[in-house]
């Protein structure tokens, strides 16, 4: 018979001799439900899918593209992607060691800031995991490959994004916290908000690696998964995504009321762009983008899917680390007195070691010089005769 096969995009069974293997199309590529075919003939060969991939599974409809020119596309995708992560780390880093640095940025915004910062980092670290374990050989067979390295790179990818969407969540409840109560100076809120952010994806990918143990424990466990597996993740991520989309309203609704409010503070026309620049700051900072096609099945518009969670979504990290850290006024100020600090010492030292040096050279310093030798020399001593007559 055939045996097993990945053709590149779908992992095709083993198969006797004149059977008729059909299978449904790939989640990623499916628009409609539909099904792919393959004959094992009597040559131990696959015949090629049936309808074509472009025909059965409903993408690039109306376009001359086939699976080589879509592998290209996907291929230019990743490299953007990949960009968008490393600026991202980048920048995310050096926002955490600037927060870590000074300590006028210790206070309870900048910590929960800083935990959103590692889990943007951890979400990077294991997009680039996943694609070294899982796709760095293209010729390795999908098929057959189930090792505990491609496992737990599939395990700590679904955690990071699980922990961001939380940490997200928190940045939500936070500033809501802040505008209704203003109370939030307490230390004892930030271990909640750490507790929240980093126990409630762990208890979830506890429950979802168990699962996939006793119930889907196939492949890397990236391929498609069941109702119960698939939602152990999915509804999570849905939630945290409805509540803060919630939160970004009734924000939007507390600034426009404040604005409102302020009479004789600016025209309308100014407290509109107030309004403004405020919604554009949070849209990053709350993942509202993703409400977009958070309930929407994932073949569901697809490419521009991809451009708005792949192609933004790398992005994002870099924008929340320029907007909240770099753009930030108190830290522009703290790092530019940190600068003339150091430009000072620098002056200082190159002072001292400039004024030393001008003293050794000083003709001062070289007639002094010669009087303490004149002084200390014995060949200098004046002689003095026995009888007190000094000679000349």
């Amino acid at each position: 018979g055939c045996a097993r096969d990945w053709d590149g995009l779908t992992c095709w069974p083993r198969a006797t001799f004149g059977e008729v293997v059909k299978i449904p199309c790939p989640r990623f590529f499916e628009e409609f439900t539909s099904f792919l075919q393959r004959n094992c003939t009597q040559e131990e060969y696959w015949s090629e899918p049936f309808p074509p991939y472009t025909i059965a599974c409903g993408f690039d409809e109306g376009s001359s593209k086939g699976p080589e020119d879509q592998k290209s596309y996907y291929s230019a995708f990743w490299r953007v992607y990949t960009a968008g992560y490393a600026a991202s780390v980048t920048s995310l880093i050096t926002a955490l060691i600037v927060f870590a640095a000074f300590r006028k940025f210790h206070c309870t915004r900048n910590y929960i800031h800083m935990h959103l910062f590692v889990s943007f980092i951890l979400r990077a670290v294991a997009v680039f995991t996943k694609d070294a374990v899982l796709f760095a050989d293209e010729t390795m067979d999908h098929c057959l490959m189930s090792t505990v390295a491609c496992k737990a790179a599939v395990a700590f990818f679904q955690f990071s994004i699980l922990a961001n969407f939380f940490w997200l969540l928190i940045e939500g409840i936070y500033l809501q916290t802040l505008l209704l109560l203003t109370f939030v100076s307490n230390k004892k809120f930030v271990w909640w908000f750490i507790f929240t952010g980093w126990g409630a994806p762990t208890a979830v990918m506890f429950a979802w690696v168990l699962t996939r143990i006793h119930q889907q424990n196939t492949g890397c466990w990236d391929d498609d998964e069941n109702g119960v597996v698939l939602w152990i993740i999915k509804g999570p991520i849905l939630l945290t995504v409805l509540i803060n989309f919630i939160i970004f309203i009734n924000v939007i609704r507390i600034l426009v009321h404040k604005l409102k409010s302020q009479e004789g503070g600016g025209s309308h026309s100014s407290h509109f762009v107030r309004l403004a620049k405020s919604t554009l700051l949070l849209i990053p900072l709350f993942g509202v983008h993703y409400i977009v096609f958070a309930f929407f099945p994932e073949s569901t518009g697809l490419e521009a899917r991809l451009y708005i969670e792949l192609g933004l979504g790398s992005f994002q990290g870099f924008v929340v680390a320029l907007l909240y850290c770099f753009s930030n006024a108190e830290v522009q100020t703290e790092l530019k007195k940190q600068l003339c600090k150091w430009q000072y010492q620098e002056y200082l030292t190159f002072s001292h070691k400039h004024g030393a040096l001008s003293r050794e050279a000083s003709p001062v310093t070289y007639v002094t010089q010669l009087s303490l030798l004149d002084r200390i020399s014995p060949k200098r001593r004046t002689p003095v005769l026995q009888d007190g007559v000094t000679t000349v």
